[in-house]
This record gives structure tokens, C-alpha cells and sequence, in this order.
């Protein structure tokens, strides 16, 4: 066998193989697109029953398309696609007024993601409102210069709590306290001003001061098996 003038069949690739099979009618109908129009229209009005916008002397029901967030309002320019005699889609704003607010939404479960880098927000004014709140991290920093929290129901639980301040001021109907072990160190004047006031100790209660006056206006009483002075 003469391995010179022999040639050995190339396989062609199963793809293009596949592709000269499909009969041209076929291809053209797989490759032609929707066909669609664009138009800038002015939206005339909003409520339930939709968007109605003029384009011209075309008016028609437009719907405000997923990606658009920014809610079209009276008398905005904007940007159409239309798919159909009676579908026409919302793709953007172009242009709006002085003066009327801006409403970004979206409908059902919405999540907002940065895979790398930060988010910030930055806004003169920022608020918040929602039916329940929920805020996971593993830091947190809040700064403000006056803050101010109002709640009915307030409940702060961790295993470390520590205050630092120059002035503490605290306003209660009722205090209720319990801890294993209560420490206070006072360097100035540690006052209780009440109508009664009553220590209780299982085992020991000690009073120890340079000086030391116990007054009572009509009656000072000191009972116990043994009472030693000096």
C-alpha cells in the first residue's frame, strides 16, 4: 500500500455538518427577530387602569417595562418600544419637570447585590420605613451627633453592654434590677432622695466611712442578740 498517494478522509465538524443540512427557509425563519417600533411619547395620565401616553397622534396603553424603576408621572418624556398594535412598553424616562418627586419601584422580592466593593448612600435626608426591620453584620459603627430612639417595646440583649458619657439622665415609672454581682464606684457625691428607702442583706451589711452620723427626727432604733460600740 502506497501510504503517499493515499488520502485519509478529514471528518468535518458535527456542527457545521448540522447547519448546511437546515434548508435556508428554515435558517430565516430562526434568525429573524420581533420585529418592533420605537417612539418618544408624553404620558397624559396614571392610575389602575395604566399609563396612557400620545406619541404624535398615536395614543395608546403603555406599560411600564421591568428594568424602567423610575415610575413614569404626568407629563414625562418617554422613551417607548412598541411590540404590538395594542402593547406598547415603558423603557426609560428621558426627561421630567422640576419639582416632582422621584419614585423608584419594583414589584415582588427585590434584592439589591454588590458582589465587590461597598454600597454607599448619600442623601441630605434619609428615611426609612418598613413593617419590620432586619440588619445582620458583623460590625456595625453608628455616629451622629444627636440621636434619638422612641420605641414602645425596647429590648437590648449581649453578652458585653458598656456606656461611656459625661452625662446620664434617665426618666422611670419603675426600674426593676438583677444581677449576680453589682459594683458602683462614685468619686463625688452618690445621693438616694425617696419616701422609703429599705437595705436588706442575708448575711452581712457593713457601713464604713470616716465619718459617720446616723440621725433620726423622732426615733432611732438599734436591735440585734449583741450591739457592740467602740
Amino acid at each position: 500500500m502506497n501510504s503517499v498517494s493515499e488520502k485519509i478522509p478529514v471528518p468535518q465538524r458535527i456542527g457545521a455538518a448540522r447547519k448546511r443540512e437546515l434548508p435556508m427557509s428554515q435558517l430565516a425563519s430562526v434568525a429573524s427577530p420581533t420585529p418592533g417600533e420605537w417612539c418618544v411619547g408624553i404620558v397624559q395620565s396614571t392610575g389602575e387602569n395604566g399609563l396612557q401616553i400620545t406619541s404624535g397622534g398615536m395614543q395608546a396603553r403603555a406599560f411600564r417595562a421591568v428594568s424602567c424603576l423610575l415610575e413614569p408621572e404626568h407629563g414625562d418624556s418617554v422613551a417607548c418600544l412598541r411590540v404590538a398594535p395594542d402593547e406598547v412598553w415603558i423603557i426609560a424616562v428621558l426627561h421630567r419637570e422640576d419639582g416632582v418627586p422621584n419614585v423608584l419601584s419594583c414589584t415582588g422580592a427585590t434584592r439589591l447585590r454588590v458582589r465587590e466593593g461597598e454600597l454607599k448612600i448619600e442623601a441630605a435626608t434619609l428615611a426609612l420605613q418598613s413593617e419590620q426591620l432586619t440588619v445582620v453584620s458583623k460590625h456595625t459603627h453608628l455616629t451622629t451627633e444627636t440621636g434619638q430612639l422612641v420605641g414602645r417595646q425596647l429590648r437590648i440583649v449581649g453578652t458585653a453592654i458598656k456606656v461611656v458619657g459625661s452625662v446620664m439622665s434617665t426618666v422611670m415609672d419603675r426600674v426593676n434590677h438583677f444581677s449576680k454581682h453589682y459594683l458602683r464606684t462614685t468619686e463625688g457625691i452618690d445621693r438616694v432622695s425617696a419616701t422609703h428607702i429599705e437595705f436588706e442583706a442575708q448575711q452581712l451589711m457593713r457601713l464604713d466611712a470616716e465619718h459617720t452620723l446616723v440621725s433620726g427626727a423622732q426615733l432611732v432604733k438599734a436591735r440585734g442578740a449583741q450591739i457592740h460600740f467602740g
